[in-house]
Order: C-alpha cells, then sequence, then structure tokens
C-alpha cells in the first residue's frame, strides 16, 4: 500500500491558501481557481484551520451570512486532525470515513507538505485493488 508520500509526489505542489483574516469570498475565488472543495488556513506559516465548501454552505449560505464581509476565521474548522507523509491510504481511508471527512492536510515536522482529498485516496485504492485482480488473473491462468 502506498504511503501519502508518494500519493502527494504524483500531485501537483501548489496548495490552495487563504489567510484567517481574508473575506470567504477570496477563499471561494482560490478554490474555484485551483478546482479543489477545501482551502488550508494558515497563518503565516502555521496551519490554523481548513475550510470547505461544506463550512460555506453551513456556515455562510445557511445562515444568511454575506461571503464578502464574513472573515475565514469566522466559519473555518479550526480544530484540524492531519495525517503525516508516512502513513498509508488504508489509514487515510480509515480517518476520513470515521470522522466523515473529504479533506485531510499533510504535516511534516509541523509544516503542511500537501493535503489529500477523499478523490486520492479512492482512486489510489482502486488502483491497488486492479493491480491486485490482475495478479491473481495472472497466478490462476498461469
Amino acid at each position: 500500500m502506498k504511503t501519502l508520500r508518494q500519493i502527494l509526489a504524483a500531485k501537483s505542489a501548489d496548495l490552495a491558501v487563504v489567510a484567517p483574516e481574508d473575506p470567504v469570498f477570496r477563499a471561494l475565488q482560490v478554490m474555484s481557481d485551483a478546482n479543489v472543495g477545501a482551502v488550508l488556513v494558515l497563518d503565516g506559516d502555521k496551519l490554523v484551520g481548513i475550510l470547505s465548501e461544506r463550512d460555506y454552505a453551513r456556515k455562510v449560505i445557511l445562515q444568511g451570512k454575506a461571503s464578502k464581509e464574513t472573515r475565514v476565521a469566522e466559519i473555518m474548522s479550526d480544530k484540524v486532525l492531519y495525517v503525516t507523509p508516512e502513513q498509508t491510504v488504508d489509514e487515510c481511508m480509515a480517518i476520513m470515513t470515521e470522522k466523515h471527512f473529504r479533506h485531510l492536510p499533510v504535516l511534516a515536522e509541523g509544516k503542511v507538505v500537501g493535503i489529500v482529498s477523499i478523490g486520492d485516496v479512492v482512486k489510489e485504492t482502486i488502483c491497488e485493488q486492479k493491480f491486485i485482480i490482475e495478479q491473481m488473473e495472472k497466478y490462476i491462468t498461469g
């Protein structure tokens, strides 16, 4: 099973990032430009939160707030669960499934080195299963 380090190596190194004082509208622009469903919230180089489309829908739209006047810090999730590059895709999948998360930041030595989405994890899981099936077919027909 691959590690998250291997998954991150295949992804773009560009991270979708905003600051806590940025307006939510800016976060939405960053998400749109990067074609992602969540942004990391950094204060300098320190991870202080994560903001997802789900946060936006529940904490801005449904509460009648305005995205240009609301600050990211007001609606971000500030208790951020993260994973490390050494963890496996299976471990990441288990965390995401149990906690109902779609995105997990990846930190090494306290620094953000990437983010993995449920799509990244599912894609890798499917590739791994396809490889195992092919190997079993070769063994059976071999």
